[in-house]
């Protein structure tokens, strides 16, 4: 593929469109390196047709995506995922031009990265269908003949992902994962500035050709009128600005066909200091790392970054001293110096807005460490790069004034306050008026407790730092991807990631309602009081691809005594009260002596198992939602009803180093769930199981 360049001798980013590379007209917006000031690209949309791409991804992505099941959805994540591990020294050259280190690089391009492995093994929460059940079924007929539940199914338009310029790998990956594995595809739109590296990605994942055509589209400038040709079949997701999300999330179209509109939107994010926490313990230590951290890292320039710090009032001045201490410790220039602990800001414009808000902010407080005007750097010019020095500010009076809780500076800027008692910081934290994150470093679980109940309202994460999890905890502002991602208010309002939940985003939600072996056919699980089906043999003596949703065999009956009673106990060691027949049982919830649950259980797979031979099940490895429903006495008779209830793919193991090779690795198996239902001679069921197995293929 042949870069052009515009007229000023810069090469133009491509925008994919419609299954080809294409350059926008004109000479476009000149992008430059963030470290030394030099033009790197420049990009434009113009001549591109929007309402084109919109209906490229419905008409040619979407189908493809949609015929394509959870688990092949997830296998194609886990393999580009795979593949694009492969090309990290390239990605990792481009970043360093963004102005971030290799550990401001890590988290955007191997934590992009990671969010599709973790995506991919989702799949195996899902079945092997292109759809799901979502939640439990209900009965709702006295005969057993009338039942609903809910489906998920992918929607049928396209996911528009609107990009912020700090993340240009991680903002697309951690959200492309989610609406590729639904079965949606995407359009991404990354911030103009940083999106030379986005370009870069998307190049390698279209040149794999793992993905369908028309899965993934990228735009390199501005969005232009594509938001009005939205539908209620598509997603917008947006990731910037609350002022920028508003106006995009107010288009006419947006409204007018109710499309779904996730905002993910910068927030006054806080930290606090337990009143338990002295100079010396551990957490001290912590708390002040974790905002130089959060401060100096990706200089700053993170939706979650830490805005607001509070303490309390007694400590105020002792924690200046060590975060001041903690800064000045901070080698910041040329990402590419293995000295340096902190980059540039991702361009001029951004140090410039950044430093119109630390302005604001003085109206109320005052810096006590580093300056707008000057900054030292290593390997750098910094007057071409877009440097800027890390600004702690105090405000002794956050009751009393509202800058600091209304105006965010996006960088290394950070306030530190003070509090008087938890339920004052408690009442500051909701000042900022709905975070993404908040944190609390106390080792006294009492103030823990009181903080997260009083503030998770107004914060979407909060996360407990202590020395119990220090060494472990991921970090105040690093989302993970199978934890929700978003916050109340100012924050958007809006939720992305958290695993299952975030692919439900772009699926659609319908009741279904009908007879059970309707609804079984339908969904190919097995519900209860659907109509079995004939086996024709022992289901365990078939191979996975010969069962069938609903193959059912009712077993022989087996009268429990009380000596089988007896036997259990002595043999479990379970000699509660009720299952000893001496026990007077006046006053209890039982009549007589009463089976054990787990005997029960027990005696159901002596029931339906067929013990003999050899056969294709190859083991049993877990019961789920095991439920006992009525005692058993003795002369009750159990039987058991066995189902078939559903089928999940197992991939083989794969297994770089031989010597970590385990017997049973080389043979193709799938996962069997088995509805067991311990019934007596009554009719009525007396326990419920859900067993589940693994199962050869052929």
């Amino acid at each position: 593929m042949s870069t052009t360049v515009s007229k000023t001798g810069i090469k133009k980013l491509k925008n994919y469109l419609q299954g080809e590379w294409m350059e926008g007209s004109g000479d476009g917006q000149i992008l430059y390196n963030a470290v030394t000031g030099i033009p790197v690209a420049a990009a434009s949309t113009k001549g591109v047709d929007f309402k084109e791409m919109v209906e490229y991804a419905r008409n040619v992505g979407n189908p493809a995506l949609r015929k394509m099941t959870f688990h092949a959805r997830g296998n194609m994540l886990k393999a580009l995922a795979l593949y694009l591990r492969k090309h990290l020294d390239i990605f990792y050259q481009i970043s360093y031009q963004t102005g971030a280190t290799k550990a401001d690089s890590w988290v955007d391009i191997e934590g992009g990265i990671g969010n599709l492995f973790a995506n991919a093994s989702l799949r195996r929460k899902f079945p092997d269908e292109t759809f799901c059940i979502d939640g439990e079924s209900h009965n709702f007929g006295k005969n057993n003949t009338f039942m609903g539940t809910h489906i998920l199914v992918p929607k049928e338009g396209v996911a528009i992902h609107i990009n912020a310029f700090n993340f240009p790998v991680w903002g697309m990956l951690e959200k492309i994962a989610v609406n590729l594995l639904a079965g949606m595809p995407c359009i991404v739109k990354p911030a103009t500035v940083t999106s030379y590296l986005t370009e870069a990605v998307v190049m390698k994942i279209i040149d794999s050709k793992i993905l369908p055509e028309g899965s993934l589209q990228l735009i390199c400038g501005s969005a232009g009128d594509i938001l009005d040709h939205v539908n209620c079949q598509d997603v917008v997701t947006f990731t910037g600005s609350a002022s920028t999300g508003l106006m995009l999330k107010s288009n006419p179209h947006v409204l007018r066909e109710s499309v779904p509109f996730n905002m993910e939107a910068d927030s006054l994010n806080c930290i606090v200091l337990g009143e338990d926490v002295e100079p010396g313990m551990p957490e001290w230590d912590i708390f002040v790392k974790e905002i130089r951290k959060e401060m100096t890292l990706k200089a700053g320039q993170r939706c979650t970054g830490i805005r607001r710090i509070f303490v309390p009032e007694n400590k105020l001045e002792e924690i200046s001293k060590s975060l001041t201490a903690a800064l000045q410790q901070t080698v910041i220039g040329n990402p590419l110096n293995e000295k340096v602990r902190m980059g540039s800001l991702a361009g001029e414009t951004q140090r410039t807005e950044v430093k119109e808000q630390v302005q604001k902010l003085l109206a109320s407080s005052q810096i006590i460490y580093g300056s707008l005007d000057s900054v030292e750097v290593v390997d750098a010019d910094p007057k071409s790069g877009a440097f800027l020095s890390p600004i702690l500010l105090m405000n002794e009076n956050p009751f009393a004034t509202k800058e600091v809780h209304e105006v965010e500076a996006f960088g290394p800027v950070s306030t530190l306050m003070p509090y008087k008692k938890l339920d004052d910081a408690i009442t500051l934290s909701k000042l900022g008026k709905g975070s993404l994150v908040s944190s609390i470093v106390t080792a006294d679980y009492k103030q823990a407790k009181q903080y997260v109940v009083g503030a998770a309202s107004y914060h979407g994460r909060i996360l407990v730092l202590n020395n119990e999890c220090a060494k472990e905890n991921t970090g105040h502002g690093s989302p993970l991807p199978l934890l929700v991602h978003g916050g109340p208010g100012r924050a958007g309002g809006g939720e992305e990631m958290g695993g299952i939940r975030g692919v439900k985003h772009y699926l659609q939600r319908t009741a279904l309602q009908g007879s059970p072996t309707t609804i079984t056919e339908i969904t190919n699980v097995y519900q209860p009081n659907a109509k079995g089906k004939d086996p024709g043999k022992h289901p365990f003596k078939k191979y996975f691809e010969e069962l069938k949703i609903g193959d059912q065999i009712i077993t022989e009956k087996r009268t429990i005594t009380s000596e089988d009673i007896d036997k259990f106990a002595d043999l479990s060691g379970d000699h509660f009260y009720a299952h000893i027949k001496t026990t007077d049982f006046e006053g209890t919830m039982f009549e007589q002596q009463v089976a054990h649950g787990y005997f029960i259980m027990s005696l159901a797979a002596g029931l339906f198992v067929d013990s003999y031979d050899k056969n294709p099940v190859l083991l049993n490895y877990g019961i789920d939602d095991l439920r006992f429903t009525k005692p058993v006495y003795p002369g009750s008779e159990i039987y058991i009803r066995f189902t078939c209830k559903e089928k999940l793919p197992n991939d083989k193991r794969v297994v770089e180093n031989p010597e970590d090779f385990k017997r049973g690795d080389d043979i193709d198996k799938g996962v069997v769930k088995w509805l067991v239902e311990m019934i007596d001679e009554t009719d009525e069921t007396t326990g419920v199981a859900t067993i589940l197995t693994m199962v050869q293929r052929k």
